[in-house]
């Protein structure tokens, strides 16, 4: 063992094995791992080891291939055998919704280029599966890539192979102690003291005690799993084959063929924590003794799947421990505010996604950024309120039992809330509001009255009507919407002008007024579509996703300047929107200021009624609007007043759902779907905005590549759909005469223009107004045009009243 490394890698799972490999294959060989037994003493020794291509988030299904198709080459590399089974594996559905959602899952897996799956009708099904019954199901989606290895093979192949690139591996030697020096970070372990510039917590059960030796609270908790292993099954003696990894969803169990026997793994609603607080050191091997009462439900279920099973004993129970986090993804990337701390942990299907979190994590710390887009695994994700106990019980109990229960685009569940209010939360509840969440923050979706409930649904759902009103009260009259759901900034010192002009791609605004601001990478693809304040005193806000707050706040920390503060103000200072052809009339009643006479972005101070406030005019509705920020305090007085100032011209409440409605019907595209950190500013013709004259900014030198190259292959379209009562959601695939040409960034229906509409990222071939497309709407082909952006008001006169 040296005393230096440039980085160190605690655990010896297939998750800090895939990491050391990787670091080391792409150059780094200066890199150990400490194990503080020996490898896969943790979870993976009693894994399934199941691998299968697909999931829901089509940025971690990219992910899953990629380790699908390094399993192979690392056993190669390695010369150890990893004992992969590749059988081809089934997704069984047992009711109408959802048979109808595996039919548009498999539309959305052509959307990202996975190709080698198709839809099943249940007499396939038995045949590729012939232990399987039938009986209840309406049909399934075969995948050619799925299976199963040896799962200690697997994690001794990565170890092996990082070995080979000059990485070292060091077992029985627990990390005691982790001090930040500036260097980067002091290990104290068994065998010695360490120094390094980074490390990776890849500790898995113990994940939490490695976050505490840094001051950090880690959001994950192990919950026990069971799986069974049965005697040997006649059946399968005679077959010839082994028989395809199967899933029953609604019977909430996995199965794969084990030897002569059958694995039957079990995802029950009844679940159940184990050492919240991090394993014990000891702890390894073990297991804990099987619970058939408490998994009896589906226990019984999976034996009527399997009649085979009835019929042999049982020749192992597993009952042992996995790591979760609140949504069920893995937590990974740079820790905030502990420079050279990553994690690499709650990656509860490791010998899926190990592959992809190892490969995105080494590109992070060697080169700045991973290749793909992994802000739905970003450790970021979460914020300081994540932390809290009761939380992660709630939240990591609530994905457990839902492993295999279907959830609803427009179904909000219940598990860690409500947390954060805006202080009008009681008076807009009693007004009808329906609430989401956003990040620890509920939000309004509409306002539907008390006792409403909207029905879970693929397609249009029972509060279609609700959000159509809203959009006719703001296109026709006047909208008010809580915006405290949007993040702030302030930015100030000596140095804020010339930070600004490096963090953003975008010309700055000069006093009292308000830009959209283009934010990049180092690779030049988009970082931010914010929005830039300058107050004229100096202080200059940011303003954007709140959901994004932490990852933001991260990206700013990683490139601050000289004399310069950036403070988060989402704790501090929340408001409302007005927007609607009458947003002037209410404003102007409560000001004797000219707040009237603001351009279009537009900003400064006001009194409006009793309230100091700060007042951009602009609006995402593509109305005349005004934002109104207040502190929190004064949120209560600030509804009540704008409501009252509005009530003689009809002044009416919407929420998000709504304001979504709006924006499409303007073609403005929204981070995470039109914008992620995957796409350049060529393809979203984000790029008018980019100031390519200013000198220095983040991006800069890649962004003159992309826009005096070739350019993009795909860029960002609109569509008009000939819908049937659903909508484009995101990720559907786009086709033209047959060739799949792009898919669909987000979609809806624009009440105003009574149409369905989505956008998405085609072809440039095929992005010409007019041509010809077709998409699918959970699962059904529907007819699509290439429109003109803005198909209301495309010239914004309205805004621009």
């Amino acid at each position: 063992m040296k005393s230096h490394y440039r980085v160190v890698v605690i655990g010896g799972g297939v998750v800090g094995t895939s990491v050391l490999y990787h670091l080391a294959k792409m150059g780094w060989s200066d890199v150990c791992l400490i194990e503080r037994s020996v490898l896969t003493a943790g979870s993976s020794w009693h894994a399934a080891g199941g691998i299968h291509a697909l999931n829901a988030d089509p940025n971690i299904a990219q992910l899953q291939a990629y380790t699908i198709d390094l399993l192979s080459e690392i056993e190669k590399e390695s010369g150890q055998n990893i004992g992969l089974h590749m059988t081809g594996g089934l997704t069984m559905a047992g009711t109408p919704d959802r048979w109808e959602w595996l039919q548009s899952a498999y539309r959305t897996f052509q959307s990202i280029g996975i190709e080698d799956c198709r839809l099943v009708s249940v007499e396939e099904a038995v045949e590729l599966n012939p232990i399987m019954s039938g009986e209840g199901l309406l049909g399934g989606m075969w995948a050619d890539r799925e299976g199963y290895v040896d799962t200690t093979g697997t994690v001794h192949a990565y170890a092996g192979a990082a070995k080979k690139h000059g990485a070292d591996v060091i077992e029985h030697n627990r990390v005691l102690e982790l001090n930040q020096t500036l260097e980067g970070w002091e290990i104290v372990t068994e065998k010695g003291t360490i120094n390094c510039e980074h490390v990776v917590n890849a500790a898995g059960l113990w994940a939490k005690q490695v976050g505490r030796m840094a001051g950090i609270e880690l959001p994950v908790s192990p919950l026990n799993h069971h799986y069974l292993v049965s005697d040997t099954i006649p059946k399968l003696e005679e077959l010839d084959f082994e028989v395809p990894m199967t899933v029953d969803l609604e019977g909430f169990t996995y199965m794969r063929q084990d030897q002569k026997g059958l694995l039957l793994g079990i995802y029950e609603v009844d679940h159940q924590h184990w050492m919240m607080d991090g394993a014990p050191w000891e702890y390894g091997f073990e297991l804990q003794k099987e619970d058939t009462d408490r998994i009896e439900k589906e226990l019984i279920m999976g034996f009527e799947r399997y009649p085979d099973l009835q019929n042999v004993g049982v020749k192992t129970w597993v009952n042992g421990a996995f790591t979760f986090s609140p949504d069920g993804n893995p937590l990974v990337g740079p820790v905030p505010g502990k420079r050279g701390y990553w994690t690499a942990c709650a990656v509860m299907a490791g010998f899926l996604q190990g592959g992809g979190v190892g490969k995105s994590l080494a590109e992070w710390i060697i080169n700045g950024e991973p290749e793909a887009d992994v802000y739905g695994m970003d450790v970021a994700r979460y914020g300081v309120f994540a932390e809290n106990k009761q939380y992660i019980k709630e939240t990591t109990g609530q994905f457990y039992s839902r492993r295999f229960i279907m959830t609803y685009p427009n179904e909000q569940l219940p598990a860690g809330r409500p947390l954060k209010m805006a202080p009008a939360y009681s008076d807009m509840t009693e007004a009808g509001c329906q609430w989401g969440q956003s990040w620890d923050l509920e939000v309004p979706l509409y306002f539907g009255g008390k006792g409403f409930e909207e029905t879970p649904s693929l397609k249009r759902s029972n509060a279609f009507d609700i959000v159509a009103a809203e959009c006719k009260a703001v296109r026709e009259n006047v909208g008010l919407l809580d915006i405290s759901g949007f993040s702030r900034f302030e930015v100030s010192g000596d140095g804020a002008e010339a930070w600004l002009n490096t963090i953003f791609a975008t010309k700055l605004p000069k006093a009292g007024r308000s830009r959209l601001a283009v934010a990049l990478g180092e690779d030049g693809r988009l970082k931010g579509d914010l929005t830039l304040f300058n107050w004229g005193d100096g202080t200059y806000w940011i303003m954007g996703s709140y959901y994004l707050r932490r990852w933001h706040m991260r990206w700013f920390d990683d490139h601050m300047g000289a004399d310069v503060q950036v403070r988060d103000l989402g704790d501090e200072v929340c408001g409302f929107s007005l927007s609607g052809p009458n947003a002037r009339k209410v404003i102007e009643k409560l000001s004797d200021g000219p707040v009237g006479d603001l351009p279009f972005m537009g900003c400064g101070a006001f009194d409006i009624g009793m309230l100091r406030c700060k007042v951009g005019r602009m609006s995402v509705t593509g109305e005349l609007g005004y934002e109104i920020h207040c502190r929190m305090g004064d949120h209560i007085t600030l509804r009540k007043t704008l409501l009252e100032a509005g009530a003689d011209v009809g002044i009416k409440e919407i929420g998000f759902n709504a304001m979504l409605s709006l924006r499409l019907e303007k073609s403005y595209g929204i981070w995470s779907a039109e914008f992620t950190q995957g796409y350049t500013p060529a393809m979203t013709a984000m790029d008018r905005w980019i100031d390519f004259d200013k000198e220095g900014f983040v991006g800069r030198d890649a962004a003159l590549a992309e826009r005096d190259g070739n350019g993009p292959a795909q860029v960002q379209v609109t569509l008009e759909i000939d819908a049937d009562g659903a909508d484009a959601s995101g990720y559907e695939p786009i086709w033209q005469d047959g060739n799949k040409i792009g898919f669909v960034t987000s979609g809806g229906y624009g009440h105003t223009m009574g149409k369905s509409y989505a956008m998405g990222l085609v072809d440039v071939a095929s992005a010409a107004e007019g041509t010809d497309l077709t998409v699918h709407i959970v699962g059904v082909e529907r007819s699509a045009k290439v429109i003109a952006p803005s198909p209301y008001d495309p010239k914004g006169k309205a805004m621009r009243a």
